[in-house]
Parts: structure tokens; C-alpha cells; sequence
């Protein structure tokens, strides 16, 4: 024992140091860090941890991929069938729907100039018929084809007309495309023979026309017209008013017709000043007529003269006999919904009108499902008119 040894503490002596060579604590880090890596890889689905991504589906054609996947898409819900409800304008960009793709099918108007009601198929044609399209300005525009079809006549679904004593309602349900969760509920849960209204303003409308189409609901477009408060009640940009000159008119009619295609018609969207001007409405009711569409009152205002106008113009017309969700309470909107069976089975038919709204689709679902057992018939919207009357 040395003098170090006795003025040291107790305990803290000297010890023996342990060397490890160099390379062997190399090794170790190495195993370590590759065993790490393994059970990550292994444990977590997405390795990128976190790096934004977007999965698009690709749809394909006969003409190989859709015009409207070659874009840039933007990051939003997925509808029903997966594919993307991103806006065909591109992400950050105004949406813009893109040019249909033309696809005549010369059998059904073979059938149509035969007097024969086509069989009701589980899905419409999603591709606007040249035939009864041509060029705008903002885009394409449904016209009368040479030897007289109709959009109407094209795009209408055709109704069942097995029981032609049983009392029939049109439900109508607008504002579809503004938002997409209820617009996709809407798709997935109401019954096809319900009719769909779509605003000008929604985004992706060509997609959810589609999947509209798809689904074998036949579709109505939404024309902001001017109320008696405009512009404090202000229905959005290019809202037909009273004052426009006829050139102004129709370039505003124009830009809204183009936003849409394979609609059978048009429904006002509030517009109780336009409705109850009949200069004013007759000048837009002939455009429609010309233009082979029909023209659907939504009910909301008893000042409106559209009933009169419309026959002044033979315009292919129908009137929403009953608003269902003014008061959107689903005990409300049932009493409604038995109101307007009462209007059908007295006068033999009636179309209720309604905005799509998650307690309106619900309640609306509901009650369609025992329709039937109560002596009853859903039917699109235009087979509440003389379509081959056109009056």
C-alpha cells in the first residue's frame, strides 16, 4: 500500500478501465441503428412520416385517359367511387368545368322517333350528345338538333309508366355542387328517381354531374334571378335582373348554361322580382324553349307569374307545389312530405322542392322507402310535363 492509497477517500480508489477496441463499438452502433430501421419500417404503414401526398385516381376511357385527369389536382375528399372531387381548374385556380366529351348515340333516337318509352337504366349517359350541344362563349351550350331533338328529350330519365292510376310526386333537391359533403350524400342515399338542382357556383360539377348521372338522377340547373332586395340579397354573379338589356342578358345566361351539361332544364334560385316581371321572364323562358329545355318554379314566391309565361312561350314547364324544408326540422319536413302526398293524390301528381341540407336528405330517404306501400310513385321532374308536347 502506497501514501495515494491511504489520503484517498473510501471507495473511490483507483479501478481498472475497461478498453474496448475501437471497431467493436462501431459494430454495435451499426446494429443498433439497422435494427431501429428494420422496426420502423415494419410498425409504421408510411414510412415518408408525414410527407404531404395526393392520390388521384386516373380514370380511362375508350379514348384512354380523361381529358380532365391531365391537370394540376388539388387535395380533397374522395367522393363514393374513390376518385377525386379535386376542381378541374387546378389547385388555387377558379373551377372551371372542362369540355364534354361527345358521344351520339344514334339508337336512342330511333327509339325516340318511334314513339317507344326506353327502358329505365341504372345509370345516364354522363357525356353531352353533340347532337344537342354546340359552342359558347364560356363553353359548351344545349341546343335543338337539326331534325329536332331535345336536351330534354336526350337527358330526361324516362319514368315508369306501369301504373299510369297510381298518384305520382317529383322531389326536387337543390343546391347540390356548393358543398361536397352533402352533395355526396345526396348521391349515395337518395333514390335515383329523385331530381338533382345544381348551382352554377359549385365546384367540381362535372365530376359530381357524373356521378349524378351514374347513379340515374336525372338534373335541373339553378338560375340566380333578382329578388325584390337585390343587391342586399345578393344570389351571386351573373343573377339575371329586370334592368338587363338583351345582349346582357344573354351573355349572362350564356356563362350560367355552360357551367353544367346533360341537364334537362333550368329551376330559379329565389328571383322573386324576376318571376313577377313578365316581360322580363318571358324573354328568358324563350330562350330556354329555344334552346329544347324546361323550366321548373320553385315555388317560393306567389307573385310569380311563370305558370302564365310559360304557356305564352310553350315552354316545357313544371311548378314546385310544395317547399319541404322552409323550416328545417325533421319533424316539419315530414309534415311537408304528407302534405304533398295529399296534393298528389288529389290532383293526381305533385312536385315538392328542397335544399340539400343533411336533415332534408335524411328525412326525404326515409320516407321514400315506403312509398310504394302507400299507393304511391317517385318520378323524375320531367315526367311531370307533356315533354313530347313541349306545353
Amino acid at each position: 500500500m502506497n501514501s495515494n492509497d491511504l489520503s484517498a477517500p473510501l471507495g473511490l480508489g483507483k479501478r481498472k478501465v475497461l478498453r474496448l477496441p475501437f471497431g467493436l463499438v462501431g459494430a454495435g452502433l451499426l446494429v443498433i441503428l439497422i435494427t431501429t430501421a428494420l422496426v420502423w419500417i415494419g410498425v409504421v404503414d408510411d414510412p415518408l412520416g408525414g410527407e404531404p401526398t395526393a392520390v388521384v385516381r386516373l380514370e380511362r376511357s375508350l379514348e384512354g385517359l380523361s381529358a380532365r385527369d391531365i391537370a394540376v389536382v388539388g387535395i380533397e375528399p374522395e367522393v363514393k367511387d374513390g376518385s377525386s372531387t379535386a376542381s378541374e381548374g387546378g389547385a388555387g385556380g377558379a373551377e372551371r368545368p372542362l369540355g364534354p366529351r361527345f358521344e351520339p348515340n344514334p339508337d336512342e333516337t330511333e327509339t325516340l322517333a318511334a314513339g317507344v318509352a326506353p327502358p329505365i337504366p341504372s345509370s345516364l349517359s354522363i357525356r353531352a350528345d353533340s347532337r344537342v350541344t354546340e359552342p359558347g362563349p364560356y363553353g359548351p351550350l344545349p341546343a335543338v338538333s337539326t331534325d329536332g331533338l331535345r336536351p330534354l328529350d336526350l337527358y330526361a330519365r324516362p319514368a315508369d309508366n306501369s301504373f299510369p292510376n297510381v298518384p305520382k310526386i317529383a322531389i326536387i333537391v337543390g343546391g347540390l355542387g356548393l358543398s361536397q359533403t352533402t352533395t355526396q350524400m345526396a348521391v349515395e342515399q337518395l333514390p335515383p328517381e329523385t331530381t338533382f338542382a345544381f348551382a352554377p357556383y359549385g365546384s367540381s360539377l362535372d365530376r359530381w354531374m357524373q356521378r349524378a348521372r351514374q347513379e340515374g338522377h336525372e338534373m335541373l340547373l339553378q338560375l340566380p334571378l333578382e329578388p325584390f332586395d337585390y343587391p342586399d340579397n345578393d344570389p351571386g354573379p351573373h343573377t339575371l335582373l329586370v334592368s338587363l338589356k338583351s345582349d346582357q342578358m344573354r351573355d349572362r345566361l350564356a356563362w350560367l348554361l355552360s357551367r353544367l351539361t346533360n341537364y334537362v332544364g333550368v329551376i330559379n334560385y329565389t328571383g322573386a322580382r324576376f318571376t313577377s316581371d313578365e316581360a322580363a321572364l318571358q324573354g328568358l323562358l324563350s330562350e330556354i324553349t329555344d334552346r329544347g329545355l324546361m323550366y321548373v318554379d320553385d315555388g317560393s314566391s306567389s307573385r310569380s307569374v311563370a305558370t302564365a309565361a310559360a304557356s305564352g312561350e310553350h315552354t316545357p314547364f313544371s311548378k314546385v307545389d310544395i317547399v319541404l324544408d322552409e323550416v328545417p326540422k325533421a319533424d316539419e319536413i315530414t309534415a311537408r312530405l304528407l302534405q304533398l302526398e295529399g296534393v298528389a293524390r288529389a290532383q293526381g301528381m305533385a312536385v315538392g322542392g328542397a335544399s340539400a341540407l343533411p336533415v332534408t336528405i335524411e328525412q326525404i330517404e326515409e320516407w321514400s322507402k315506403t312509398l310504394e306501400e302507400r299507393g304511391l310513385q317517385l318520378i323524375p321532374v320531367s315526367a311531370s310535363i307533356d315533354r313530347a308536347v313541349g306545353n
